[in-house]
């Protein structure tokens, strides 16, 4: 019987699509499952590659199934010789590297609860999910050693060569007993210093879940070469780029130090990648670097998540990789729901749109009534599970051809004089202008309309009345006379989420703190 993986159309996946058949693509069952075992171990006979990890140095590190079946059994040993306990949360704070994927896996073998954390927190954001999490040990490397160790209550483990030497004393076998509904991740939203969402608890069986966003959202096909640069300490790094990837056995690639759009063209050429799922901003980062037209690529699929993609980087996307890329949207809570079926040669990718849903769910747009809204007019998203409408906490509106399209955060929109407007919709236009590198817009109090746009700007060119104008005209002709910008402020760079997207959320407070400022 044919295998889910076996089907690319989208009509095929529409007909063929079930939840039982996901666990076709795996060894494990409900009584047994492990996804260390999933994604390293039953691949490691195969002799491929499993990850290759970008430097931002310009140095490449390619690591072997067979090795990281070998070096994750070792670790998990030497938790158990420390005294881990299945169940243990175990946090890990290394950047992609021999070490990270040793110690994740380890961890998850031995029956521990793996807690992956950005390595660019500082000493709050670190305290802050150490606090929540409480874990038995911090795993780490020596530049954040002094402050892992710095929070009470904690032991923090320095990787370095010497670890890694002892280790090798440990036997290469591990013998996992792990259950589907075990857990195996908490995994940390991007939230900030000051707010910090509960982390959400990851079983074992979230990897089966998974395959409905890696068969349809990023693709994912045997024989792929797949690259996705986010950081593994966000939830597109780790379960879209990373646990998915590899429990289909494919070769991966994951960037690691600072990003550099340069250094990710340089790799995604040479290392001849096929698939590639990234942030909005990693493309729109390779596209202001000028770099793309000196390599040539292998891409056939393309996608992104995280924020919606302007015209101007669609459109460099297409000219520079032959391809439209594909939307794959989602939230942590409630996973990929929304996609645009990469590979599928019989669905239309429509620029813009958040695509269709996935197979075997039900999407709906609803006012704030609860009933569903017209065609075309804008709503909260919202999704059936268990009987029950789970709100997305996101705005979108459905098109007459049956794509959704997103509207933004539900506390992104901007009121004025009446009028509902999208910060996301005043963005997309801000960025066409050719002398924008990046643009976020956010509702500022006015006397009279109550709102009004204020849209902050990262260029190279400089600031002027004239620059101003030419903004504010081009979104009077692309969108409505009033939802242009009325203010525009000139900024170095834009403030944004770990996970790279522009965090709005800021730029109001720091509007509101200066307007507290100016009455005193």
């Amino acid at each position: 019987m044919k295998q889910l993986t076996d089907f690319t159309s989208y009509a095929d996946a529409q007909a063929n699509f079930s939840p039982e058949r996901l666990w076709d693509l795996f060894e494990g069952d409900r009584a047994f499952f492990n996804i260390a075992h999933e994604c390293i171990d039953r691949h490691a006979a195969s002799g491929r590659d499993a990850v290759i990890v970008v430097h931002a140095d310009g140095d490449d590190e390619v690591l072997g199934f067979a090795d990281l079946a070998a070096d994750s059994s070792r670790f998990a040993h030497y938790l158990e010789q420390r005294g881990v306990q299945p169940g243990d949360r175990v946090a890990i704070m290394l950047d992609p590297s021999r070490a990270f994927y040793t110690a994740m896996f380890g961890v998850i073998k031995r029956g521990a609860i793996a807690v992956p954390m950005f390595t660019l927190f500082g000493p709050d954001g670190i305290r802050l999910r150490v606090n929540d999490c409480q874990p038995r040990l911090l795993i780490t490397n020596a530049q954040k050693a002094d402050v892992a160790k710095s929070i009470d209550g904690t032991e923090a483990v320095v990787v370095d060569a010497d670890f890694q030497h002892a280790l090798q004393a440990f036997p290469a076998t591990y013998e996992v007993t792990s259950k589907a509904d075990d857990l195996a991740v908490f995994q940390y939203t991007s939230g900030t210093t000051r707010e910090l969402p509960e982390a959400v608890k990851h079983t074992h069986r979230a990897l089966v879940t998974l395959m409905v966003a890696a068969l349809y959202g990023t693709g994912l096909r045997p024989g792929d070469r797949f690259f996705c640069p986010s950081s593994p300490a966000w939830g597109h790094g780790l379960w879209h780029g990373t646990l998915a990837p590899l429990a289909l056995g494919l070769t991966i690639g994951a960037y690691s130090g600072r990003f550099k759009p340069e250094r990710l063209l340089q790799a995604l050429s040479e290392h001849r990648f096929t698939n590639m799922s990234a942030a909005a901003t990693h493309y729109r980062m390779m596209k202001n670097c000028g770099q793309a037209d000196r390599h040539s690529f292998a891409f056939e699929k393309l996608s992104f998540t995280g924020e919606p993609i302007d015209d101007d980087t669609s459109k460099f996307i297409s000219s520079t990789f032959g391809l439209e890329v594909c939307s794959m949207y989602g939230t942590t809570e409630i996973g990929v729901v929304l996609v645009s079926y990469p590979g599928a040669a019989d669905f239309a990718v429509k620029r813009g749109s958040l695509g269709k849903a996935v197979p075997g769910t039900r999407i709906e747009v609803h006012d704030p009534n609860g009933q569903v809204c017209a065609v075309g007019e804008t709503g909260q998203l919202m999704v059936m599970r268990r009987g029950e409408w789970i709100p997305t906490k996101d705005l979108g509106r459905l098109d007459e051809d049956g794509y959704f399209h997103h509207g933004g955060r539900a506390d992104d929109v901007i009121i004025s004089a009446g009028w509902t407007m999208s910060a996301v919709e005043i963005e997309n236009v801000v960025l066409m202008h050719p002398d924008v590198l990046e643009a976020a817009a956010i509702g500022v109090p006015d006397e009279v309309r109550g709102q009004v746009v204020k849209a902050f700007v990262v260029s190279h060119r400089g600031a002027g009345e004239a620059f101003v104008e030419e903004i504010q005209t081009l979104v009077r002709n692309k969108l409505s006379q009033h939802e242009y910008p009325r203010h525009v402020a000139f900024v170095t760079e834009l403030p944004k989420t770990p996970a790279g997207k522009v965090h709005r959320k800021v730029l109001r407070e720091r509007e509101a703190a200066t307007a507290v400022a100016a009455l005193h």
